[in-house]
């Protein structure tokens, strides 16, 4: 289904459905969009349904059908390097001060007709676009700062990274600003891909705000036809009902003050093969192994860092911040940055880095810088302003 648009409304185009098309968005919110036991309104204006665990989109997929919700995993990774601080209290869903989903239920944001509307096809909606390329690759539209590890020796089975969450500036809606890690396996261009990504974007083309928000995203043909962002199609299973994926974080650091952080950790049950997620302390779900080819096994690459989207708005860069919208070497609390990177090896450990290797697809625009001490261990400051003297 593809829908027409008019004029320019928030800086995305006023979509004008037919009465058809209409009628098939319907019908994709009435699938997607479960029914719930209890709903909340949170301040920041989402609606969160509580809906029974065993009635998830997730469970929709083909390949879900007589799949066995998992509720923990066999094994949660082990560091044995001493002492690592998380700031579970540093970042919060403001839904959570209201109220809370009751057991046996998982928290989900209701997506709303506007949001399929603002996508270009529904089909397509929760989707990156058919022609985008990994962080590896080079796409014009899209601009990176990214690091992984310097040697990669062998299978990846997960990773963990701490991160500083900003509310980047984004100059047009269809353009974002994310930072996140990507786990992959596979080559784009045997369209064999598969990518299990999570972190903290600004999406006002998704979201229909400037709002900093939890994501994930998964595909197993290179962005084609399978995966989506958060719960936008069946896939990530739910296990938690006090994280809602896709809900906004708040607070955010501030320049010059407070930092406030999140930290993500994924890694593969080797004895479900489920790819799990934690969010700080809390186990959110996980990706069944059933979605993946050659991630049903393990991942062969692993990066962490920030990407936007630039369009060339009035025909010059766009002035979309990446990160804090500041300069890598302005450091700590000015610069954005991503520490203690992590991987988990085969024997369920993690093993911090010894290295990276960084860069940045426009340093005039945005950039990247290594960073290492006894507390951060392996990390690097990136971001940008994006539009400059030397960035047009």
């Amino acid at each position: 289904m593809h829908v027409s648009a008019s004029k320019n409304l928030a800086g995305n185009k006023q979509i004008i459905p037919t009465a058809l098309q209409m009628e098939e968005i319907k019908q994709y919110l009435g699938k997607i969009n479960k029914p719930a036991v209890k709903s909340i309104k949170s301040p920041d204006g989402d609606i969160i349904d509580c809906v029974r665990i065993d009635l998830q989109p997730a469970l929709d997929h083909p390949l879900l059908k007589n799949h066995n919700i998992q509720m923990v995993p066999s094994m949660i990774p082990t560091y044995r390097g001493g002492n690592y601080t998380i700031n579970t209290q540093s970042v919060r869903q403001g839904w959570s001060d209201v109220s809370s989903c009751p057991s046996g239920t998982v928290a989900i944001r209701r997506i709303k007709v506007e949001e399929v509307l603002r996508a270009k096809s529904l089909s397509r909606f929760g989707k990156k676009p058919l022609n985008y390329r990994s962080s590896a690759s080079i796409n014009p539209t899209h601009e990176y700062a990214i690091a992984h590890p310097n040697t990669q020796n062998g299978p990846i089975y997960g990773t963990r990274a701490t991160f500083n969450v900003w509310d980047p500036d984004v100059e047009v809606g269809n353009e974002f600003s994310l930072s996140q890690l990507w786990m992959s396996a596979g080559l784009y261009e045997n369209s064999d891909l598969n990518t299990i990504e999570a972190g903290w974007q600004v999406y006002p083309g998704s979201y229909g705000d400037k709002s900093t928000r939890l994501f994930i995203y998964w595909t197993a043909d290179s962005y084609k036809n399978t995966g989506c962002y958060n719960l936008h199609c069946p896939g990530f299973v739910q296990t938690n009902n006090n994280i809602v994926i896709g809900g906004v974080l708040s607070p955010v650091s501030t320049y010059g003050g407070s930092q406030h952080e999140i930290t993500l950790l994924i890694w593969k049950d080797q004895s479900s093969g489920n790819w799990w997620l934690k969010y700080g302390e809390t186990i959110v779900g996980y990706w069944p192994s059933e979605l993946f080819t050659h991630l049903s096994s393990y991942a062969t690459s692993v990066e962490w860092g920030g990407e936007i989207v630039n369009t060339s708005p009035n025909g010059v860069h766009t002035s979309t911040n990446m990160g804090s919208g500041n300069f890598a070497e302005e450091g700590y609390e000015k610069a954005s940055y991503i520490r203690n990177l992590m991987i988990v090896d085969s024997s369920n450990s993690l093993s911090p880095l010894q290295s990276i290797i960084s860069s940045a697809t426009n340093p005039n625009c945005y950039d990247v810088q290594n960073y290492q001490d006894a507390n951060w261990g392996v990390s690097f400051f990136y971001g940008g302003p994006g539009k400059n003297s030397l960035c047009t």
